[in-house]
């Protein structure tokens, strides 16, 4: 496939990357923390950290790792919400030499115990308000110390107590939990000794990351992120963004939790790469006060999933909010609907730009051009030293205009899945990473998501994609969000059935089909509404079509 995407490359884009432009992850850290060190690195419910700050926090943690007995290369669990307290943690993990092991803190005991055994996890940092979870699966685990924190713990001490005793005594948000051997996290930072600190040796083929994926499609698998694959997603994610951005000069919103992928790479590490400063938002489902928080600040980008961007359009006041000094959008995640786009647009005076990625890639594959002017409908064109390729179903190329898997060849994809030499190679064959997306792409080398392949719906033989179902959907006023999945049929195999949250109460099932049949045609129609009053959501806020299904 003639690499026609380069010619879309905004001047100063590179067209490759080194991947080994730098060592490890860890010298990109460290250089930053160098680098901007009287800049403010973290804002969070009013409080901040500079890069010096964080630079010597996260000594202190890795030299307190060392001292506690861990290793070179052992894997360390962090399960907490978008805290000051998180970069300190991950930071001196990958500064101990050490893998961090990244957990969704809204996990079951199950889920959780999974993953802290298939990582052979050593090690966590837990906020309280979860450490119930922990201790009921804890002697299922080969957990051998745990280091507590609590939300308000690196606050100013005023605001810091208020937010626990608020969090504990009031809202009860802390279940009773009996852990032997945990000490504090705050408390183990402050009193090690930088001094007394080991650089380890780290290379590029060591593994920075264990990220774990969805869990969509059975169990949950550890992607094998190394030193190497972060380096290279930081080098093309900051290629193609680096000529819109001015050092120490920008303010970047992460509202989506910074254990996900996509906030670890492009907010937590790309950022600051440029000493942006990381505006962290704990509670982004609370909308009112993400709204307020954002009405304090100067912020210059944000990034999110569909569902965030609708919802924050639908919450008083956003509207009257300062852009002035707003540049960028960027959505992931999740496909970014046009109406969604399109009303971003009007508000915010600048384009909803998306971009594509995955675990198990750092998560970069493709990113629309900054310079583009408005919505296109496209995840945009491949990162710097991206291949791709469309593929049918026996693995042949498909032609120019043409639906087909999507595969990608880079020096982002991952090592494998920790332990599943089947699963690994399930995905990736002969090099290239089958992503299970079917796509399209145009004359110029855009891509366009036509929709996963196992998520595609079946009717009388014709494929129907429910993300074209769910955009028609959208451009009803009366409809707040909505998920489209194929449900079984005598006839046709599928119909298609949509779940509805309603905007505007009036909203029936007749008028919302009547609506889907003047832009559709007739086996895409939904046959069948059903309003429910919240979305089944990820935890970045993606909506889930399995649990749509079930």
């Amino acid at each position: 496939m003639a690499k026609e995407w380069l010619n879309q490359y905004q001047e100063g884009v590179p067209a490759e990357i080194n991947p080994e432009h730098y060592n490890s992850l860890v010298e990109v850290i460290e250089q930053s923390l160098s680098d901007f060190a009287q800049s403010t690195a973290y804002i969070n419910m009013g409080s901040s950290i500079t890069y010096s700050e964080l630079d010597a926090l996260s000594l202190k943690f890795a030299s307190a790792l060392q001292r506690d007995g861990f290793k070179v290369g052992d894997a360390i669990a962090v399960m907490m919400p978008n805290l000051l307290q998180y970069p300190v943690a991950i930071m001196g993990i990958l500064r101990a030499g050490m893998t961090v092991v990244n957990v969704n803190p809204l996990y079951t005991a199950r889920e959780l115990e999974h993953q802290l055994t298939d990582s052979n996890a050593k090690g966590i940092v837990i906020v309280e308000n979860f450490a119930a979870t922990f201790s009921a699966i804890a002697e299922n685990t080969n957990v051998q110390k745990v280091y507590l924190t609590q939300l308000g713990d690196m606050l100013s001490p005023i605001k810091g107590w208020l937010v626990n005793s608020v969090v504990k005594y009031v809202k009860k948000m802390v279940p009773p939990f009996d852990i032997s051997n945990a000490k504090s996290f705050v408390k183990t930072v402050k009193s090690a000794n930088e001094k007394t600190f080991v650089k380890p040796s780290v290379s590029g083929d060591d593994i920075a990351f264990l990220q774990y994926t969805g869990g969509t499609t059975g169990v949950s698998k550890g992607a094998m992120l190394t030193h190497r694959n972060m380096v290279a997603n930081l080098e093309q994610a900051s290629g193609v963004i680096g000529p819109v951005l001015t050092q120490e000069a920008e303010m970047v919103v992460t509202a989506l939790p910074l254990y996900h992928i996509f906030a670890l790479t492009a907010n937590c590490l790309t950022f600051m790469k440029f000493g942006a400063t990381n505006l962290l938002i704990t509670n982004p489902r609370d909308m009112p006060g993400f709204v307020t928080e954002l009405s304090k600040y100067p912020f210059t980008v944000l990034t999110g999933v569909n569902t965030l961007f609708n919802g924050l359009l639908n919450t008083p006041g956003f509207d009257k909010l300062d852009f002035s000094k707003f540049r960028v959008t960027l959505g992931g995640g999740m496909a970014v609907q046009a109406p969604v786009a399109e009303r971003w647009q009007q508000v915010t005076k600048h384009p909803l730009l998306e971009a594509y990625g995955l675990t198990e890639c750092c998560p970069a594959v493709t990113i629309n051009p900054m310079n583009l002017e408005s919505y296109s409908g496209s995840i945009g064109v491949p990162v710097p030293s991206t291949d791709v390729k469309l593929v049918d179903a026996d693995g042949n190329e498909v032609p120019e205009g043409e639906a087909g898997e999507l595969y990608l060849h880079g020096p982002q994809v991952m090592k494998g899945y920790l332990n599943r030499p089947e699963a690994t190679a399930e995905v990736i064959k002969d090099g290239w990473f089958a992503t299970g997306d079917i796509a399209r792409m145009d004359e110029k080398g855009f891509l366009y998501i036509v929709d996963r392949k196992k998520d595609m719906i079946l009717v009388s033989g014709f494929n129907v994609y429910p993300n074209e179902i769910e955009e028609v959907a959208a451009m009803c006023d009366k409809v707040l969000e909505v998920g489209a999945v194929g449900v079984p049929h005598a006839d046709s195999g599928e119909q298609v059935k949509l779940f509805v949250v309603k905007k505007d109460p009036s909203l029936t099932e007749a008028e919302l089909i009547s609506h889907c049949r003047q832009h559709l045609t007739g086996y895409k129609v939904p046959k069948q509404v059903a309003f429910i009053d919240e979305m089944p959501k990820s935890n970045v806020g993606k909506i889930l079509r399995r649990e749509l299904r079930d």
